[in-house]
C-alpha cells in the first residue's frame, strides 16, 4: 500500500510544527501521534473537529481514510513495527462507521479494574514496540471511557558501519568530556551536503540503513534552534531548499562542520569523505496537551461538554495525551520507538450511575538534529535533537 504525498506532507509538517515548540535535548514521533488525530478529527464535531482538521493538515472527512493508509503502508515497510489500539468499556457503544474505519482487530475492552486495566494496556506496549517502551503513557480513573493508542518500532542496520573511539571535543558545549565517537570513510561525498534555508545554513549528513530506514544528521550554524534546524531539515526532505552535494562543495569552509581541503597522497587516492559524529540514546515523555494548539486538541479538552459526536452518543472529551519514546544511535545501527495514548473521558453533564472526573493538568560535536525516515516515501518517523551524547567508557559492548 502506498501513501499519498498530500499525507505524506502531512504528517512531515507536524513534526516541523512540534520541532518549533520543542526544547532541549528529546526525541519525538509525529508518525505516532498524527493517525490518532485524524481518528478523532473524523469523529470530531463542532470546533474540535475544525481544530483537529487544522492539525492533521486534510478536511476531517478524507483523515480516517489518510489515516488507514498510512497505517496500512507503515505496516508494509521493512524494519518498522506499527499497531493501533483502541480499548473502551463495555458500556461505551462506539458508532458502527467510526468504528468500522478503524484496522481490523484493534479494538479491546476496558473492564473497570484500574490496574487490571493498566497492566493489559502496558503489556501491549512492550510487545508492539519489542521491549523499547515499558508501558503505556496513559493514568486510568473512573472518568475513563476510551483510550486510543498508537506504537511503532523501527530498526535499521547501517550499510556501512562505523568504528568507534574516544573524542574530546576542541570546544562547544561538551568540549570538557570524552564522548562516545564514531567515525567512518567512503568515497560517496555526495551522503552529505549543505542547505541555504531561511534560518541558515544546514549540514545534512545521510546515514543509510539496510532496509530502506535511513537516518539523517542536521548541523545548523551557530545559534541556530532545534527548532530551525529540524524544520529545515523537513524542508529539504519536500525540496524546499536546494542542497548542494559534497561532489560540488568549495574548498574550505563549506558548511556548518564542513570542510573541503585538499591533501597530499604518496598513492593515488579517490576523494574522501571522513565522517566523525556521536553515538546517543534518547527517552523522552510528552505531555501533547502542553502543545495543545500544535494538536488542534484545545476545544476537545472542555469537559463540559462533548466533542466527537461521530465516536459515540455518549459526551466525550480528551483527558490526557501522552507519548512515551526513544532512540538509539550506535556503531552499527539505529533503534528507536513510540508509544502514543489518548485518554477519552466523559463529556458533559453527568449521568445516572457514570462516573465523570475532573482531571488537573498542572564534525557533529555540538547539539545536532536527526530526522529517522523511509527513504523511498521521505516519511519522517522518529525526529530528536541530541544535546547530551553517550559518554565513552572502555569496557563499552554494543548491543545492536
Amino acid at each position: 500500500m502506498r501513501v499519498t504525498n498530500a499525507t505524506i506532507r502531512a504528517v512531515n509538517g507536524l513534526t516541523a510544527r512540534w520541532a518549533s515548540a520543542s526544547e532541549g535535548g528529546t526525541v519525538f514521533s509525529a508518525a505516532g501521534v498524527w493517525p490518532l488525530l485524524a481518528f478523532l478529527a473524523d469523529g470530531a464535531g463542532g470546533p474540535a473537529r475544525e481544530e483537529l482538521a487544522e492539525a492533521v493538515g486534510l478536511p476531517a472527512d478524507e483523515a480516517a481514510g489518510a489515516a488507514r493508509e498510512l497505517l496500512g503502508a507503515m505496516g508494509a515497510m521493512r524494519g518498522l513495527d506499527s499497531a493501533l489500539g483502541l480499548w473502551t468499556r463495555r458500556t461505551l457503544e462506539l458508532r458502527e462507521r467510526w468504528e468500522a474505519g478503524l484496522p481490523a482487530q484493534a479494538h479491546g475492552v476496558l473492564t473497570g479494574n484500574a490496574k487490571a486495566d493498566k497492566a493489559a494496556l502496558d503489556a501491549w506496549a512492550v510487545k508492539r514496540t519489542g521491549g523499547l517502551i515499558d508501558g503505556m503513557p496513559v493514568q486510568l480513573d473512573r472518568g475513563t471511557e476510551m483510550v486510543l493508542a498508537s506504537a511503532l518500532a523501527l530498526r535499521t542496520e547501517w550499510l556501512r558501519r562505523f568504528r568507534d573511539w574516544p573524542t574530546l571535543p576542541e570546544a562547544g558545549p561538551w568540549s570538557d568530556r570524552t564522548l562516545l565517537g564514531l567515525y567512518r570513510r567512503s568515497t560517496l561525498l555526495d551522503r552529505v551536503g549543505v542547505a541555504d534555508t531561511p534560518a541558515g545554513h544546514v549540514t545534512e549528513l545521510k546515514v543509510l540503513g539496510d532496509n530502506a530506514i535511513d537516518v539523517h544528521l542536521l548541523l545548523g550554524e551557530e545559534g541556530m534552534t532545534a527548532g530551525a534546524v529540524l524544520g529545515a531539515g523537513v524542508g529539504i526532505l519536500e525540496r524546499r531548499h536546494a542542497v548542494v552535494p559534497g561532489s560540488r562543495l568549495p574548498y574550505g569552509e563549506a558548511g556548518p562542520g564542513l570542510s573541503v581541503v585538499k591533501q597530499r597522497n604518496t598513492r593515488p587516492v579517490p576523494p574522501t569523505l571522513e565522517v566523525e559524529t556521536v553515538a546517543f540514546d534518547l527517552d523522552a515523555h510528552h505531555d501533547l496537551l502542553q502543545l495543545h494548539r500544535v494538536f488542534g486538541l484545545t476545544s476537545a479538552l472542555d469537559t463540559s461538554r462533548g466533542h466527537f459526536p461521530g465516536i459515540a452518543g455518549f459526551p466525550l472529551a480528551i483527558g490526557s495525551a501522552r507519548q512515551s519514546t526513544m532512540a538509539r544511535f550506535g556503531e552499527l545501527g539505529f533503534r528507536a520507538a513510540a508509544v502514543t495514548a489518548f485518554d477519552v473521558v466523559a463529556g458533559g453533564a453527568p449521568l445516572p450511575d457514570r462516573w465523570v472526573t475532573t482531571t488537573v493538568r498542572a564534525t557533529y560535536d555540538r547539539p545536532f538534529g536527526f530526522l529517522a525516515l523511509h527513504r523511498h516515501s521521505r516519511l519522517v518517523l522518529a525526529a530528536g535533537w541530541v544535546t547530551d551524547p553517550e559518554p565513552y567508557r572502555e569496557d563499552e559492548e554494543d548491543d545492536y
